[in-house]
């Protein structure tokens, strides 16, 4: 036996321990600050030492994007959110992509190459991103609300909501000229899931499933509807004023993989509220359906 053997299987017990000391550590830690929310001095450190303890126990890179929504949503749910991510199937002619508004406020920066095919990438550099929310109305609820408490009231109640929130610079609707036009269009794409998934698509003043001419009356805001259909990954969006659906053929020529696509929490940013002012459309922490996943109204 070689006699170093027993010395080193003791270390590597000893770094498993750690690693587990560690992990209820984090947890701990972690738990403590979803429970006690923003309102307790501390709470946001708290969360963050926890994320860093949690990627240093895991030797994984704590910029990763799992690792930020795991932070957010546990990696469980994480998993779920990344898997659901919707597939953008752009119309003819349109160049925008999906970005981060930290980075990307007014065209050009949102346009990517006109070729057919995949893309996740703006001409620029700029990743394809969603901003994600979760509204969850199970009995045993996984996700707190840290500010006020979401309506789960109803039909609302036993479903997990996801929403995918999608930022573009500049929305441009034909043919109404400069009355079709305004800056910071926030798009969203959601996800219902209880015994069976249903998902929907922000359509200008409502939501859509189908697209088509039925749609013109809720486009125009005479009057609502909830939207949902069958879950299908595929979210078709408009060329200009970047309204959606669900249903459909999927033959539109550029398209960006839900795979590919960033995703980042908004739960601390829509916490935070300090970018309200800058946005001419509503964003998605001020909109009735953060709160109320079941509203027809975008």
């Amino acid at each position: 036996m070689d006699p170093g053997s027993a010395d080193r299987s003791q270390r590597g017990q000893s770094t498993v321990e750690w690693i587990g000391l560690v992990l209820l550590i984090a947890l701990a830690v972690t738990g403590f600050a979803a429970a006690v929310g923003v309102g307790l001095p501390g709470a946001d450190l708290a969360r963050a030492l926890g994320a860093k303890l949690v990627c240093a126990a895991r030797l994984t890179d704590c910029a990763g994007e799992l690792d930020q929504l795991a932070v957010a949503y546990g990696g469980e749910l994480a998993a779920t959110v990344r898997e659901k991510a919707p597939d953008l199937l752009y119309e003819l002619g349109m160049l925008e992509l999906p970005v981060d508004y930290r980075e990307c406020r007014r065209d050009p920066c949102s346009l990517a190459a006109a070729a057919a095919g995949a893309v996740s990438k703006t001409e620029g550099g700029l990743a394809a991103t969603a901003f994600t929310h979760l509204v969850d109305c199970r009995p045993e609820p996984v996700i707190v609300a840290q500010g006020p408490a979401p309506d789960c009231s109803g039909a609302r109640a036993g479903h997990l909501y996801i929403q995918y929130w999608l930022y573009y610079p500049d929305s441009q609707t034909e043919p109404f000229g400069e009355r079709g036009y305004h800056r910071d269009d926030w798009e969203s794409f959601q996800v219902r899931i209880g015994d069976q998934v249903a998902a929907r698509a922000s359509s200008h003043h409502s939501y859509n499933y189908d697209g088509g001419v039925e749609n013109w009356p809720t486009d125009a805001g005479l009057w609502t509807k909830p939207g949902w259909g069958p879950y299908s990954s595929g979210y078709h969006v408009s060329s200009g004023s970047h309204a959606g659906h669900v249903g459909g053929e999927r033959d539109e020529p550029r398209y960006t993989p839900g795979a590919r696509l960033a995703l980042i929490p908004v739960e601390e940013i829509g916490a935070a509220g300090s970018d309200d002012a800058l946005f001419e459309v509503v964003p998605p922490w001020l909109k009735d359906v953060y709160l109320d996943p079941e509203s027809e109204r975008t």
